[in-house]
């Protein structure tokens, strides 16, 4: 570690080839904080090589900096803090993130993002089957290709992709809010493909620069569910309370 206080020297430095992981999770945790300060104290850790349930359940407000790719279920159930990771990750990275975010340079496997209620996932390669399954609330952005079952079950939140998806995308008795550029092989039943309206294109826009995402909203799809894109049609874009 880097000695000296958060604000003069904000580089603390870990490895996880040198801790266990249980030892890391207790060194980020007692890195110093200050309410004052304006931007997050930056943690490098070094010495990701595919370890699995690596920093689950973090409650830290630090910018965390890990060099390498990670196994199964890497920054599961985080709170509060900014995670960014230069290469991939296997399966259920960030499952059950409730605040922060977590940014994957390379891709990740099966279920990203699963039972999120709150957080920013950020997936700049390709993201597996059941992306954002389970889903309450926050936003996941994959900048590539999605597997099949993209936000099944989920009640809640933000899926957008930037390229195609798999099978059976969107769940007709969900809320999320889910956005295409690509194709899907496939949508879930009682779901269609709809454009942007003004307001979905200005929000969407926000969101991609949130996430560090290029792209034009503009290039963007709905998928809604049909009973609703009907109601919106017949109220002139006003969305009906009793839709469904």
């Amino acid at each position: 570690m880097v000695a000296g206080s958060p604000q003069r020297n904000p580089n603390f430095k870990f490895s996880l080839q040198s801790m266990t992981d249980a030892q890391l999770c207790e060194a980020i945790h007692a890195v110093p904080v200050l309410q004052e300060d304006e931007e997050l104290v930056r943690v490098d850790v070094a010495g990701a090589v595919g370890q699995h349930h690596a920093m689950m359940r973090l409650r830290h407000p630090v910018r965390l900096q890990v060099d390498g790719h990670l196994g199964d279920y890497a920054f599961a159930m985080n709170q509060d803090a900014d995670i960014r990771l230069t290469g991939s990750v296997r399966h259920g990275v960030a499952e059950g993130m409730a605040s922060g975010a977590v940014r994957v340079q390379g891709d990740a496997g099966v279920g990203a993002g699963v039972a999120m209620t709150g957080g920013t996932l950020a997936i700049f390669g390709n993201a597996g089957p059941r992306c954002g399954a389970a889903m309450r609330s926050g936003s996941i952005f994959v900048r590539g290709d999605v597997g099949d079952e993209a936000g099944i079950g989920a009640i809640g939140g933000t899926i957008v992709i930037g390229g195609n998806a798999g099978h059976r995308l969107g769940d007709a008795v969900n809320n999320v809010s889910v956005f295409i550029r690509g194709k899907a092989l496939s949508l879930a039943e009682g779901v269609t493909e709809a454009p942007l309206r003004k307001r979905e294109e200005l929000r969407l826009g926000l969101l991609l620069i949130n996430a560090s995402i290029r792209g034009d909203a503009k290039e963007f799809r709905r998928i809604v569910p049909t009973a609703l894109l009907q109601a919106e049609n017949a109220q002139r874009g006003e969305v009906t309370p009793n839709w469904r």
